[in-house]
């Protein structure tokens, strides 16, 4: 369906995308991962235009939509896109936000979209706010609107540019649903996301792309699990771990929780989880690592094991420190019991640490 040769596009501070190729079939649902400043949004943005390519060739359907003479509002009405910000007129309801182009572009009646529109915000669950006006609706609301708006093009391909990173978390959950939906209904999608476990559970394809090009193409399976490059390799395993230092005394838990929150976010993990590994890390910290050590290095290593449900942390930590069991805070202690259900303590011999604590979480 689409098929992309030698793609290239420059600008005068940078160049993110070298040398694309890729081959996207009809149906295929491909999300699109990698570190910033990859060309993420840059290669959806040329797929329908939007950016104008330095050099290579972009083909739908056989035809070179990347050739001067192509007929572009003809190509992009194959291509629906869903941006970060929504973009809805803030002077026009709900519904005549998504009749809007399919009169104009499409030559229906006001009838005719009108009824189609209903049709599609129902299938988001916005048509009872039809009548309401942009400003009236929650973040998560208005992005479902922006991509039944996309829908009532009826495109063939549905380009979502990080279409959750501008809601609240709480409304993130909403959005990705419906997105789901589309997919289960076949729809042709490329998704620029940071979402891994969205990514994972929603799409047939993944694209990690680094080193301005499509670094790595697999199956979820096979890039979350067993990625074959070593650039994947490293960037999944920082999705993975999660990696918090403390140096001194005077150590920063408040930031500590609120990583931790959101890498239990981002897996996708109970509320309760994220609560237990922070109160089993503030009690063994705080209350017996920090008063034992007079200058204190500590690093805590949080591991989340998708196919055990099981999340791990090796607290290490330098100097002479004492097993937890005996570490004469009882109360301290009984907490720390009561939020893992494995702890060892060992002596180690690496990166300048002398001991570890080996924590699993209920």
């Amino acid at each position: 369906m689409i098929r992309i040769e030698h793609l290239k596009k420059a600008y005068p501070d940078a160049t993110p995308l070298k040398d694309v190729n890729a081959h996207i079939d009809r149906g295929d649902v491909i999300s699109v991962i990698g570190p910033s400043g990859t060309g993420k949004s840059t290669l959806l943005r040329c797929i329908n235009l939007l950016e104008t390519p330095t050099d290579g060739h972009i083909f739908i359907d056989g035809e070179e939509i990347t050739d001067p003479k192509c007929d572009l509002g003809r190509i992009r009405r194959k291509m629906g896109m869903v941006f970060q910000h929504f973009n809805l007129f803030g002077h026009m309801t709900v519904i005549e936000n998504v009749m809007y182009a399919p009169i104009k572009l499409l030559g229906k009646t006001r009838q005719q979209a009108y009824d189609e529109g209903i049709r599609l915000l129902a299938e988001v669950g916005m048509a009872g706010r039809a009548l309401r006006y942009p400003e009236e609706l929650s973040g998560g609301q208005k992005q479902r609107v922006a991509i039944a708006r996309t829908l009532a093009m009826d495109p063939e391909v549905i380009l979502l540019d990080e279409p959750t990173s501008a809601l609240d978390p709480t409304m993130v959950g909403e959005v990705q649903q419906v997105i789901k939906q589309l997919a289960a209904g076949g729809k042709t999608m490329m998704i620029v996301t940071h979402e891994m476990s969205f990514a994972r559970a929603v799409c047939s394809r993944v694209f990690y792309m680094d080193e301005g090009g499509i670094y790595e193409d697999g199956t979820p399976e096979q890039i979350f699990e067993n990625p074959r490059r070593e650039n994947t390799r490293r960037f999944i395993r920082q999705l993975k771990v999660l990696e918090l230092r403390f140096e001194g005394q005077d150590i920063d838990l408040y930031g500590a929780a609120s990583a931790i929150r959101e890498y239990c976010a981002r897996h996708e993990l109970p509320y309760e989880k994220a609560y237990s590994l922070i109160l089993a890390l503030e009690e063994l910290i705080q209350q017996i690592l920090l008063p034992a050590l007079k200058d204190p290095t500590i690093l805590a290593v949080v591991e989340y094991d998708r196919a055990s449900g099981e999340i791990t942390a090796d607290v290490r930590s330098n100097g002479v420190t004492p097993d937890p069991a005996s570490s004469g805070n009882a109360l301290a202690w009984k907490l720390l019991r009561g939020t893992v259900s494995e702890l060892t303590f060992e002596p180690v011999r690496k990166g300048g640490y002398t001991n570890c604590v080996h924590i699993v979480i209920r």
